[in-house]
């Protein structure tokens, strides 16, 4: 990826290299006869409050002072000098001698933790693409490094890092339905910053894989503060940002073990808020991928903490209305669970019924779906404890006027091992669903349905042809009883009817 960044850096103009051959500095100078700096250039750059000057910052207090700034996001002005009238006589870190590398990359660190107003494209052009290019050398930099990170590195490292990422998210985001169309489908908001945060993510990303960087010495600056703001960030519109926060943080669990519970539980916060009371979140679908690639490593036996986790947050997640947003991530989160743990799959099952969608069809075929993966991973002894709701539930879907909904519950006997726990339990199952399978048999107006129907009831019977007249002879019954009934009912309104003339006229 950083190639790809490179290449997108216009070359050195050729009076830049004869600079360079000279002895002069990487970057070009505006000199006047005298030997000073042109008077136009200083006043255009020290009236440009916006600008950071950390190479003016000469004690140790004073560099804590502002970095104490910056972490409050206040822009210092530093006696009227711009910053990258300072930075461009900063050589490249390829030209000083290992030595001077390491100062010489704090003061690159510093000189970066200027953050710019990227609304207006006019503004600063020259400067933003000086930091542009010096945020692609800090990457080769530590892409290439062959030494331990100092602590004073890894200090300023997260300096930079935490000015540049961490910030509030100023875009009013609202989930609204106008005329049927859910605007979430919409394309989404890029961030106009982007040239110059795809670079500190780069960045960020190369830093915390590099393997000099030690993890004893930097989880005391990649702390839980750090974590929480990193995971702040996965609200962010733009699904650039998110996918590399993915990646980061994916890293940053499996480097500092002591982060691990802490980066669990405020996953599982984010998703309580979500679920209970916002429904607001852009960034569930990544979340929910790390977790996948967690859950996949949690060693047998479970810890009671993570079947709590699937009970609280991850079935829960099943209620909100977008859904379909990260409902493959959820599922694949929700199956490795029952895989590693089959007795789980009781409580997961239930957990789905208890969600279940009354007037969502497209959530109903989700729901169906997944309970397919769930149950092709249930042993009889866990299927026998739920079947009889659950089959209930499916009965309702066969006899759906939706035609996806039927469909969709009817291939359930495509799978062969859901086929086998429900041959092994039909005296049980066959009776809950069968004036379902009959109703449709006889005039579902979909034919797919209509086909699928008939073939499952010729399962059955093929199968346990007296099961099946009993269950057939019962229907007729019932269906008898329900006529009676309703013949009743008739009957009695009519006599209401009756009366109710009768006594008007009467009066």
């Amino acid at each position: 990826m950083i190639k790809q960044i490179l290449k997108k850096i216009p070359r050195k103009s050729s009076k830049t290299a004869d600079n360079r051959e000279h002895g002069g500095n990487s970057t070009t100078r505006s000199i006047n006869s005298n030997g000073s700096r042109s008077s136009d250039l200083a006043k255009s750059k020290a009236g440009n409050s916006n600008i950071i000057s950390p190479q003016a910052i000469d004690s140790a207090s004073e560099v804590q002072n502002y970095g104490n700034k910056m972490q409050r996001g206040v822009n210092p002005k530093l006696n009227g000098n711009s910053a990258f009238s300072l930075f461009e006589t900063l050589p490249g870190l390829k030209d000083v001698p290992s030595s001077e590398k390491q100062n010489l990359f704090i003061k690159k660190l510093n000189l970066c933790c200027t953050v710019f107003d990227f609304t207006d494209a006019t503004k600063n052009l020259k400067e933003k693409e000086i930091k542009r290019q010096t945020l692609l050398e800090l990457v080769d930099y530590v892409t290439s490094a062959n030494g331990k990170f100092s602590e004073t590195v890894i200090q300023e490292i997260v300096k930079m890092v935490s000015a540049n990422l961490f910030r509030a998210f100023t875009l009013p985001r609202e989930n609204k339905v106008v005329e049927g169309l859910d605007l979430e489908e919409e394309e989404p908001s890029m961030d106009p910053a982007w040239p110059h945060l795809q670079i500190v993510y780069e960045f960020l990303l190369r830093f915390v894989a590099s393997p000099e960087t030690d993890a004893k010495l930097t989880k005391r600056y990649i702390d839980q503060f750090f974590v929480v703001k990193l995971l702040d960030l996965f609200d962010s519109e733009d699904p650039r940002e998110r996918e590399y926060l993915k990646t980061i943080l994916h890293r940053i669990y499996g480097k500092f073990m002591v982060h691990r519970p802490f980066i669990r539980k405020v996953i599982n916060n984010i998703f309580y808020r979500f679920i209970f009371e916002t429904e607001k979140h852009n960034g569930i679908a990544e979340l929910l991928e790390i977790l996948g690639s967690i859950i996949n490593g949690f060693a047998l036996p479970l810890k009671e903490e993570h079947k709590s986790f699937l009970i609280r947050a991850l079935i829960p997640l099943h209620k909100p209305k977008c859904l379909a947003m990260y409902h493959q991530q959820l599922s694949y989160c929700v199956t490795q669970f029952v895989e590693k743990d089959c007795k789980l799959a009781d409580a997961v099952i239930r957990g789905f019924l208890k969600y279940w969608p009354v007037t969502n069809s497209s959530k109903e075929v989700m729901f169906l779906n997944e309970l397919e993966e769930v149950l092709e991973a249930t042993q009889p002894a866990e299927f026998q404890r739920c079947m009889v709701p659950l089959f209930r539930q499916i009965a309702h879907c066969l006899n759906s006027l939706h035609f996806q909904v039927a469909e969709r519950a009817l291939f359930l006997w495509n799978n062969d091992h859901i086929e086998n726990l429900i041959i092994q339990n039909r005296k049980v199952i066959l009776p809950i669903i069968f004036p379902a399978l009959e109703k449709n048999a006889r005039k579902h107006w979909n034919q797919a349905v209509h086909s699928l129907t008939l073939n499952v009831r010729k399962i059955f019977y093929d199968l346990d042809p007296e099961l099946f007249k009993e269950c057939l002879h019962k229907f007729r019954e019932d269906e008898s009883k329900e006529g009676e009934i309703e013949a009743r009912r008739e009957a009695t309104w009519k006599r209401l009817e009756e009366l109710a003339i009768r006594k008007a006229a009467k009066e």
